[in-house]
């Protein structure tokens, strides 16, 4: 299962060489796990009620080339790698137009309690539909 949405690049997306900062996508990046965690239907303020937090452990990004003003970019996630603490999301940004890739990128992701202390394993919840994810990819 992968998660895949639009965006479109507006001037408040660039930076002052009139190409995409890096930051807005870091942001996209972000709204793809989100979203691609709610489509599994883990509402990250229903898990946080539940003593769960997703903090990012690890990031690896590789930007490959430069979005430009009013391109619009599609941003793929899905989850690459499960193990018994962490999930690993692989999500793309890609020129909508051209196919381009602008970015490659891995995050590693654990839960924690509310109060910060890691859970020694993911949590069933998570670790449940995760699980069901990966065995249809492949």
């Amino acid at each position: 299962m992968k998660h895949t949405f639009e965006q479109k690049v507006y001037y408040s997306d660039t930076d002052a060489y009139g190409v995409v900062w890096h930051g807005s996508y870091l942001r996209w990046l972000e709204m793809g796990r989100v979203e691609l965690c709610e489509m599994l239907g883990h509402n990250l303020l229903e898990l946080e009620a539940n003593d769960i937090v997703m903090p990012v452990t690890n990031m690896n990004i590789r930007y490959k080339a430069s979005g430009k003003l009013n391109d619009v970019v599609i941003v793929e996630t899905w989850i690459k790698k499960l193990t018994p603490v962490t999930v690993v999301f692989e999500q793309t940004i890609k020129n909508k137009e051209s196919g381009k890739l602008f970015i490659q990128a891995e995050f590693e992701v654990v839960a924690i309690h509310n109060d910060g202390k890691m859970y020694r394993r993911l949590p069933d919840i998570l670790k449940n539909s995760f699980e069901k994810v990966l065995s249809c990819q492949d």
